[in-house]
Order: structure tokens, then sequence, then C-alpha cells
């Protein structure tokens, strides 16, 4: 904690935030995924001329245009929040983390906006080939604003190619690509995008089994399953590969967070994942209960998945809070690894340091200056550290992050079987009469937003108390407002994007009952 801070605000500026989020991502995920499912039966039908496609193609996209108008909105308000609530955040990396974002307006929303309206109202007014062209425009659109969204939320997991400027007390950009190609943010865009893709294929397989239970749009539907499932399944298996790399980066970048994703206290070598298994409640750092009430895991697999090695050191949040474990840094040299209450020693000394250079600077004392400058870049790797007092504040709300990343990995598996189910079924032709899949179907919908939710939960969550790992806490990152504002906010928000999500459901209800139109002018 730091002085003075009031924690109220923090937590409600936190509590805004992730409903903002929440909400936004309710709307995001579907979007990514059924305008390339759009695009593909779009393509089927231009290659056929088949008017059944063209009906099939403008139903599924009066869905995707309900989800995508009410999705914009939260997409707004969140951007602005980093101003309204988080403004010492925004000074602070302001110049990394805006780029990608303004990238995104310019680039990719505009794209995204632009052919939105030829993909609505351009048929029958340009050719088909260019409307297609628009409709793959869309997609990837969409897309392409994931990517610079995603890449700026990869940089607050693991800060890379900025430097700290010491006289606006700031951090500055030095080399866009590295930001860009972050292994970590690369592999967040692909994971993220992916389930997605999940989503939607789940989506529209789950509405199609809705039809087919009331024995109506018969070819819609089978013809609708078939793509969707084809790309589910496809997207369920990159899932798993991309699922893999985020875990190694988090090995990496972020060691507190995978202990707590596997409830590990107490690290080991050769450290089983955790397939099954429920955390003791009430446990506590370095206290002598067990971590488990029951655990089933597959041994070695957390040891290889995360270091490549079965018998490598994973370390738990007793050994990242006492440190004294080895292990290897990014030059490749084997380190001991220092406690946490160190880590904020040094923090708090590159604070002091970063003061007494500013006050000999104005002092006009250069060998003051030199001397501060120099203690402050020796210890500034711990430099957001210095906001802390407890060492125990470094550990993220293990039962939360464990339960998510679990509902998250299971559920993923499940998908899996689910899309190989329904094409089965389809290519088998007995679909119809499979009446307890078709309702399967149509419960996996929520299943499919619980999944990606969760997934983002473990991200968010599972890296606190930090808004850029190792660099700003969220106490040191909100902006210096009253906390009732925000208190008062809060629930105008709630109201808000509640009145938006039970006209989404209303809406698209009502345009699924109505079914596509007859024909396909």
């Amino acid at each position: 904690m730091i002085e003075n801070v009031d924690m109220a605000l923090v937590n409600w500026s936190r509590a805004q935030f992730a409903l903002t989020a929440m909400y936004h991502w309710l709307f995001v995920p579907l979007t990514l995924g059924i305008t390339f499912i759009i695009a593909f039966m779009e393509t089927i039908y231009v290659k056929t001329g088949d008017p059944e496609w063209k009906r099939i193609t403008k139903f599924w996209m009066t869905i995707f245009g309900i989800n995508f108008a009410i999705g914009v909105a939260t997409g707004i308000i969140l951007e602005f929040e980093f101003g309204t609530n988080w403004s010492n955040y925004s000074w602070f990396v302001g110049d990394i983390f805006g780029a990608p974002l303004a990238i995104e307006g310019i680039m990719a929303f505009f794209l995204e906006s632009t052919f939105i309206a030829i993909m609505f109202f351009g048929w029958n007014k340009v050719s088909k080939k260019f409307h297609l062209l628009s409709t793959w425009l869309v997609a990837f659109g969409s897309n392409l604003s994931a990517l610079w969204i995603l890449v700026a939320n990869g940089w607050m997991q693991s800060p890379v190619g900025m430097h700290f400027n010491p006289d606006a007390a700031r951090n500055e950009m030095l080399n866009f690509w590295e930001v860009f190609l972050s292994p970590i943010a690369i592999n967040k865009f692909l994971h993220t995008i992916t389930s997605g893709y999940v989503l939607a294929a789940i989506f529209v397989i789950g509405i199609s089994a809705w039809y087919l239970i009331k024995g109506r749009e018969q070819l819609l539907a089978k013809r609708s399953i078939v793509i969707s499932s084809v790309f589910g399944l496809l997207s369920c298996l990159f899932l798993v590969y991309t699922g893999d790399g985020s875990a190694y980066q988090v090995a990496q970048k972020q060691p507190m967070k995978l202990a707590a994703m596997e409830g590990l206290y107490q690290g080991s070598k050769g450290a089983g994942i955790v397939v099954l298994g429920m955390p003791t409640p009430g446990k506590q750092y370095n206290d002598s209960k067990d971590e488990f009430v029951f655990k089933f895991e597959i041994p070695k697999l957390l040891s290889f998945l995360g270091y490549g090695d079965t018998e490598a050191f994973v370390p738990g949040v007793n050994d990242l809070i006492n440190g004294g474990f080895e292990y290897t840094d990014k030059d490749g040299n084997t380190q001991l690894a220092i406690s946490a209450e160190q880590k904020i020693e040094q923090g708090k000394i590159s604070i002091a340091a970063l003061r007494e250079y500013k006050n000999a600077k104005q002092n006009n004392d250069p060998v003051k200056m030199e001397e501060s400058l120099l203690t402050f870049k020796e210890s500034f790797r711990y430099f957001g550290y210095g906001f802390l007092n407890d060492p125990g504040s470094i550990i993220p709300n293990v039962p939360l992050t464990f339960y998510s990343f679990h509902i998250m990995v299971g559920l993923g598996f499940y998908f899996i079987l689910f899309f190989s189910l329904a094409l089965f079924f389809v290519f088998v032709d007995k679909l119809e009469s499979k009446k307890w899949f078709l309702r399967l179907s149509v419960l996996t919908i929520p299943l499919a937003y619980i999944a990606s939710m969760s997934g983002w939960i473990v991200a968010e969550v599972g890296r606190q108390p930090w808004t850029i790992q190792d660099l700003l806490p969220t106490v040191a990152a909100v902006s210096q407002i009253d906390a009732s504002a925000v208190q008062i906010t809060f629930w105008l928000f709630m109201v808000i994007f509640t009145a938006l999500l039970i006209a989404e459901i209303k809406i698209m209800t009502k345009q699924i009952n109505i079914g596509p139109k007859e024909g396909g002018h």
C-alpha cells in the first residue's frame, strides 16, 4: 500500500472498469467470429450462385449487426475510463499504451465502419465480388481492431520496448516493433480471437439447433451447423496450441499468476498440472494448511509446459514471497531470486532516488543528479514494488484465478467433443433425431460465454496487484477523484449496460423468432 491512498477509490475504480470490460466482452467475441462465418457463407454463395446461401448469409448478418451496434457503446466508454479513472496510469505510460489504441481507431475501426455499410446496404448495388470483398474486410477489420487492443494489454502484462524518462517521470516508447511483436502480446492476440471464433461457432450451432427442435429452417440450420462446426473445431484445436504458448509466457513473465492458476503455494521440481481439485478455503501463504481439500493431477506436466523440462522447478506463492530459489534470467544466467520484501525495499530506493534526482535538478546540483540517477537506474527493475508495503499484497485472488482457469480449460476440451459430435451427426444424417444433442447445443451457448469470461478473469485478476507488471500497481494508477463519484457512475453504468444487454437479447430473440426473409433478395 502507498501512503494516504483511498482504498475505496481504488476498489470502486477497479469495480467500474471490470464492470465495463465484462459487459463489453459479452459483445466482442461474437463479433470476432461470426464475421468470418458470414464471409465463408457468402463466399459459397458467390461460388455456387445458390440463392439459399445468400438468404443464410443475410440472416446471420442481421444477427451480427444487432450485436455490433450495441457492443460499440461499451467499448467507447471503456477507453474513456483510462482518462477519467486511471489518469496516473495514462500519464505514466500514455506514450506507449496510447499508440496501439490510436492505430486501432485510425486503421481498424475506420476499415470496419467503412465497409460495414457496403456489407449491409450494398446488396444489388455493387457487384457480388465487391460485396464479398467488403464482407471479408469487415471480418479482418474487427479482428484488426482486437489486435491493437490486445497488443496494448499484452504490453501491460509484460512491458518491453520502452525506457523511463526521469525528467518527465513517465515511460516512453523506444521500439514500436518490440512492443508490437512481444511474444506475450502475440500469444494473447491469437488465443483471444480464437476463443471468439469458438464462441461464435457455438452460438450459430445453438441457434440452428433451436430451429431444428422447432422443425423450422432445416436447410439453413444444417448448412450453418456444417460451416460452424468445421470452423469451431479447427479453432478449438488452435486454441489448445495458443493456450500452451500463453501458459509458457505466463511461466516466464508472470510466475505469480501461474502459481495462482494452479493453486500452487509450495514450489517443486517436476510439478504436475491439477486436472480437478478444490483449494483449501481460507488458505494463506506460509500457513500450515494443505493446499487442496482434494486434487487429481498429471505429474510433471506443469514443469514441462512452463519450462520445457519435466524436472524444472516451478515456484509457488510461498517461494515468490520468500525468494531463495534459483531461476534463469533473460541472458541465460542462473540467479537466486530475492524476496518480495527485498523487492519492496529496492522499489522504495528507486522512488526515493527519483525524488532526489528531481530535487537536485531544481537546485542545479549536477553531482547529486548523477548520483541519484545511477541509484534510480540500478533499482528501477523493482520500481512498482516501492508503492507497496505488504509482501502479501503481490498475491492475486488464488481461488478465483484457480477456478476460472480450470473452468476455461475444462470447457475448452468439452467444446472439441461438442464440435466433433455436431459434424458426425450432420454427416451421418441423424441430427434431427438427436433431440438431446440439439437441446445440449442450445445450452452450450451460455457455457461458451462463461469460458470466454473466465479467460479474462484469469488474465486480469491473476496479474493483480499490477496495472503494469512490476512497474505500476493499481493503488498508484488511479485518478485523484472522489470515491463517491466513481461509485455513482458505477451504478449508473450498471443500469445502462444491463438495459443494453436486455435490449440486445430481446431484439436478437425477436429476430431469431422471425427467422430469415423468404428468398435471397
